[in-house]
């Protein structure tokens, strides 16, 4: 039997975006840390208003301010 050489296929990697990059790094916040924040962005002040209807339940929101330094 005779073997022939194996190539490697080559795959491209897309770009990603700056919101898809920095996506899992950004801690999320409650509603609590969003009222009490110095500089409110508008996704907390959304947030914050979703949240003060009685009954609402929530998970946090990503915070902007939290993002770090992404993989490459």
């Amino acid at each position: 039997m005779k073997m022939g050489k194996k190539y490697k296929k080559s795959r491209t990697i897309s770009q990603a975006t700056a919101a898809e990059k920095y996506k899992h790094s950004m801690k999320m916040v409650t509603s609590e840390t969003c009222f009490v924040c110095k500089s409110q962005c508008a996704k907390g002040l959304t947030y914050l208003e979703r949240m003060s209807v009685p009954g609402a339940v929530g998970k946090g929101v990503p915070c902007i301010l939290t993002k770090g330094k992404a993989f490459k």
